[in-house]
């Protein structure tokens, strides 16, 4: 659903079928935008966020998280100590999540930085 939905946007999206593929993928062409899941087989959210913060090409790569462990996750820890820009919460508007990730390419910098292409990862 978020794929169709932010590809209709006109945004070039690239899907993963587990985190450890995700990882694979932002090595092979690093996104401007990264929306994972919390929990996913091989690699959860977590797992990669902490992958993509500890290496040095892929450091600034903003992150959205979709999860449905809403009252499990500190926002306040994944921001802080992951970078994560939002946390989406399960079940999500994909209107909303379009709207979000617009905000962040209008915007053209997040905590970090973003890249002024539109290759966004889910």
């Amino acid at each position: 659903m978020a794929e169709f939905k932010l590809s209709r946007a006109g945004y070039d999206v690239c899907c993963t079928n587990n985190g450890l593929e995700a990882w694979e993928e932002i090595c092979r062409q690093k996104p401007d935008l990264l929306v994972t899941d919390c929990q996913m087989p091989r690699l959860d959210g977590i797992g990669l966020c902490k992958k993509i913060r500890e290496h040095e090409a892929t450091r600034d790569l903003p992150v959205f998280m979709l999860t449905a462990k809403g009252y499990e996750l500190s926002q306040q820890e994944l921001r802080e100590q992951l970078g994560i820009l939002a946390i989406i919460y399960k079940p999500f508007s994909p209107r909303e999540l379009l709207h979000q990730v617009d905000q962040v390419c209008k915007a053209g910098a997040t905590a970090q930085q973003l890249v002024s292409s539109e290759r966004y990862m889910l």
